[in-house]
């Protein structure tokens, strides 16, 4: 590769930065989720800490740019459709239809202009 290609590469943009966004809004998601869905005064602040720490694992592990596990293209795509749905279905579940479908309309859209760029 020739200099002009690898600063490129390493560029980072505003869709970059509106799926980092999201990232981290699915996380918080899942935790507003654990913690709010869960009678108890245990059972909630385990679960408000769990869940996104187990999102966050799945993320590292096999999404993330260093991902430890390399996965194809459908793996990835797998893993991020898991995470963002659950955010999403937390929403719902947490009676908030609204919250649910922009954050799931946006997140689609965001996973497809990653996935494109990905297999470019």
């Amino acid at each position: 590769m020739n200099r002009e290609t690898e600063t490129a590469a390493g560029r980072i943009g505003i869709a970059d930065v509106i799926r980092f966004v999201l990232e981290l809004f699915a996380f918080v998601s899942l935790g507003i989720w654990g913690f709010l869905a869960w009678p108890g005064p245990w059972l909630n602040i385990v679960l408000c800490i769990a869940t996104p720490l187990f999102a966050i694992l799945l993320w590292a592990l096999f999404r993330s740019p260093r991902a430890v596990v390399k996965l194809d293209a459908f793996g990835k795509a797998l893993i991020e459709i898991l995470i963002m749905g659950s955010a999403a279905l937390a929403w719902l579940n947490l009676g908030q239809p609204i919250v649910a479908v922009v954050f799931g309309v946006a997140a689609t859209i965001s996973g497809v202009i990653s996935g494109r760029r990905e297999l470019s």
